[in-house]
């Protein structure tokens, strides 16, 4: 997950989609933020902490760091907040990053369960999810700053909130769409409030 400074909305949407794609029994896929001008060893806000313990989620990273090409050539997946987000990620690896970075929205939007019918285990799902994804971009796009998950950073409590119903949506379908191939997935997804 990235966005620009790693305090907002990379953390949220890594700390919601961990848990929601944490499945006993099964190897974890790993889920991790970092921030294309982040300030390393920056703490997260405790207003983020604080909405991620209500909406079901964990904060593994308290501390911002910065986006690297390490990073994005180890990721199977790489989810921006923002366009701009996406596009970085591709400067720092574009051979491994180009069908493998998405902004958040966008991936999953370009969600489709059927493509990994049959696959059980969760991190081929997502393999599977994600190159179908690739291949259907262009033909399925959310227009303009409907793509984007706008920066909360200087806004009150009801804007944090609002970014985090928008990463969460997004967030459920992702989990959804990994999990429903691994039986109770979307039992599991169901118990989670979706309300800001």
């Amino acid at each position: 997950m990235v966005c620009t400074g790693n305090l907002y909305r990379s953390p949220l949407a890594a700390g919601l989609l961990r848990q929601r794609l944490a499945d006993p029994g099964r190897v974890p896929i790993g889920v991790t933020s970092a921030g294309t001008a982040a300030d390393p060893g920056t703490p997260v806000p405790p207003a983020v902490t604080a909405i991620l313990q209500s909406r079901g989620g964990d904060l593994a990273e308290p501390v911002a760091r910065r986006l690297t090409t390490e990073l994005v050539e180890r990721a199977d997946l790489v989810l921006g907040a923002a366009v701009e987000h996406r596009e970085a990620a591709v400067r720092l690896a574009p051979a491994r990053a180009l069908c493998r970075a998405f902004t958040l929205r966008e991936f999953a939007l370009l969600l489709r369960e059927e493509d990994a019918a049959g696959i059980a285990d969760p991190a081929a799902r997502l393999g599977a999810l994600v190159r179908a994804a690739a291949a259907r971009r262009g033909s399925v796009r959310v227009a303009g700053a409907d793509e984007d998950v706008a920066d909360p950073i200087g806004s009150d409590g009801s804007v944090l909130r609002a970014c985090a119903a928008r990463i969460e949506e997004s967030v459920e379908r992702i989990a959804r769409a990994v999990l429903s191939g691994a039986g109770d997935g979307d039992r599991r997804l169901s118990g989670h409030s979706q309300s800001g």
